[in-house]
């Protein structure tokens, strides 16, 4: 995996796709094989060491969008600066960038279920990527979305890309595939294919 690179995963339901992303999120240890993150083997750490290697490096946006119902937008979105603790101001510099960046600051004061899917998946990228992390791990973005709000969450994933984001993306959308760098085709827990779509380009 290259740095700026937009990876698509592929396959049928249940070869593997989302195991493959809690791997490559140090959220579940490898039967096999070792893992790698910053070029340093990350395999066999202990849970805390690996939490920590994760911490405002490593970000998963979900398919059901994983919002906490009783947090605003805004608060949703500062979560993961919390856990790092970072001075309020700084916080809140980052916050309100973010909500810009993904147009939903408009949006800060209102709960989840006041907001539509689209908007829902907005803040969930917004919550991912206030951090800036190195890596974006994506679990079927627009799995739950109509094709024109789908569309307009692939554009702002291609968007994080030029900023220098490197996105791994779980899908079943061939279209969305066909917007990523590379698609990596999974049977069985295995990858049995790879079409390179374009060479990454690193801004």
């Amino acid at each position: 995996m290259k740095q700026g690179e937009f990876v698509s995963i592929m396959g049928p339901s249940g070869c593997g796709k989302s195991s493959l992303i809690n791997i490559l999120g140090m959220l579940e240890a490898p039967n096999e094989g070792a893992l790698y993150f910053e070029e340093k083997l990350v395999s066999g750490l202990s849970e805390k060491a690996l939490s920590n290697k994760r911490k405002g490096k490593v970000s998963f946006v979900f398919q059901n969008f994983n919002l906490i119902d009783e947090l605003n937008v805004y608060d949703n979105i500062e979560l993961p600066l919390m856990y790092l603790n970072l001075p309020r101001k700084e916080r809140q510099d980052q916050v309100q960038r973010v909500m810009e960046r993904v147009e939903i600051a408009h949006r800060a004061e209102h709960l989840p279920h006041e907001l539509s899917g689209g908007q829902q998946q907005r803040v969930a990228i917004a919550r991912a990527v206030v951090t800036r992390p190195k890596l974006i791990l994506a679990d079927e973005p627009t799995g739950n979305l109509d094709s024109h709000l789908g569309n307009e969450v692939m554009d702002l994933l291609l968007d994080l890309k030029k900023d220098g984001s490197t996105i791994i993306m779980v899908t079943h959308s061939q279209l969305d595939a066909d917007k990523t760098d590379r698609i990596l085709h999974l049977f069985d827990g295995k990858i049995i294919g790879e079409k390179v779509l374009k060479a990454p380009v690193i801004y």
